[in-house]
């Protein structure tokens, strides 16, 4: 799963790097320079099922650019569990490429660096204007109140993937939209071996997500409006509980699930194994796994009451890569109009189908291929319902503390511990002092 794996990779400490400004690639410490115009380097995010293949797909596009400007775009396409490191490197040596995707999780850990070239009202004017994204997107690519370190390329979110025969073999006759009939549908699902929910217990940024998505609903944010840490309030509690309770308390989800952290319980949900599992753009792995687009259906994620909206009815985090420029880029012209030209409606719609995610360019969405009902209940949580996760500096932190602690939770629930409200703020006790440490 891209995101999952692009989100591990920020465990390790960006704190190192915070306050470098004006590294990258070129010499200029204040916003790029021109010294280099027929050249771009771009470092890409493997979004494909190999490097090869994204090397396939982005060749024809980059060939289109350089026609169009005369530029020759030098590709590397990098793998998730290097990406970070590589950017950290840059960051620090000054030996980095001009344009670069980064996962939207990573933005305002990156911001912080002062590497990354801020996208004011001028740069986003130069690549046609902000007002040409979904807001939801933009909100990932940085700190609120400050200039955006990156600009949407690719959104993804989630969804709620349901198997049609076990759903019918149960008499279940459409997909839950709340949580209250999730747990109660999820009770005729799980019996004979076979359970209703699969999740990755062990997949620390999994863990996040979910349990991120849930705190909204209980009208928690994890952190203050000062950026500080706030794990242990009521909502906080309510929305980790209650995600662990499918294991703990409804019995909805296998035990075994405690220790999966590698996309198992999308073999389960193929093998007929699990019922529902909440997942983003899972249709080609379902392929993959030798499911056809018959066998399953999609919905939205469950709400408390009501349908998906803002606020407390919000039912994704967003999720996807988004596209930098090191500040010090020697190619600046260059460099926006090379993102100007990945976020071109007609490239968003070419790139954007073929890996199955979501355009965050609002013109872009028009395409029929966006109105399968897969895509398009990803495309109408990203305009209505997700949220992005926090944009902190630490939120690389954020995920391994809180992460961890609902792994950890996970493990008790499976060994038959008692999950209580208590030992819940008690992992996350000890998780905010691990933030604040």
């Amino acid at each position: 799963m891209r995101h999952l794996r692009a989100a591990a990779a920020i465990t390790l400490a960006v704190s190192v790097v915070a306050g470098v400004t004006g590294c990258g690639g070129g010499t200029s410490s204040d916003g790029g320079s021109n010294e280099s115009p027929k050249t771009l380097t771009y470092w890409a995010s493997n979004q494909g099922p190999s490097i090869e293949a994204d090397k396939k797909i982005l060749a024809p596009e980059l060939k289109k650019f350089e026609k169009e400007t005369g530029i020759k775009v030098k590709l590397e396409v990098v793998p998730w569990a290097d990406l970070l490191n590589r950017i950290l490197a840059a960051t620090t040596s000054g030996q980095g490429p001009d344009v670069l995707n980064i996962g939207n999780t990573w933005s305002a850990s990156l911001q912080s660096t002062g590497a990354l070239l801020p996208w004011d009202d001028e740069n986003f004017e130069a690549i046609g204007g902000r007002d040409r994204f979904i807001d939801s997107a933009v909100a990932s690519a940085g700190k609120e109140g400050e200039p955006p370190a990156a600009v949407p390329l690719y959104s993804l979110l989630y969804a709620l993937y349901y198997n049609k025969k076990m759903f019918a073999d149960a008499g279940i006759t459409a997909p839950p939209a709340t949580w209250d009939q999730l747990v109660e549908d999820g009770r005729k699902l799980s019996k004979d071996g076979k359970w209703a929910l699969g999740a990755e217990g062990s997949n620390l940024s999994n863990n996040i997500h979910q349990t991120f998505v849930l705190g909204q609903q209980h009208g928690a944010d994890f952190f203050d409006e000062q950026g500080k840490a706030d794990f242990t309030s009521d909502g906080a509690v309510a929305a980790v509980k209650q995600y662990v309770d499918f294991m703990a308390k409804d019995k909805i989800i296998a035990p075994g699930n405690a220790e999966y952290a590698q996309n198992q319980s999308l073999t389960d949900f193929a093998k007929g194994r699990t019922a529902m599992v909440l997942w983003q753009a899972a249709a080609t792995t379902f392929a993959a796994q030798g499911m056809k687009p018959e066998d399953w259906g999609v919905a939205p994620v469950p709400v408390p009451a009501g349908a998906p909206g803002a606020g407390k009815q919000t039912n994704s985090m967003v999720a996807g890569i988004n596209m930098a420029v090191f500040r010090n880029t020697r190619n600046i012209d260059g460099a926006k109009k090379f993102v100007k030209f990945m976020t071109s409606d007609a490239e968003q719609k070419i790139l954007c189908k073929t890996y199955g995610s979501i355009p965050p360019v609002k013109a872009a969405q028009s395409d029929p291929a966006f109105a399968a009902p897969e895509l398009k209940v990803l495309r109408d949580t990203l305009a209505t319902s997700a949220a992005p996760l926090p944009q902190v500096p630490n939120e690389s932190q954020f995920e391994t503390a809180v992460g961890t602690a609902v792994k950890e939770l996970f493990a008790d629930a499976a060994a038959g511990s008692p999950v209580t409200t208590e030992s819940v703020k008690a992992r996350l006790e000890k998780a905010q002092q691990t933030m604040q440490s």
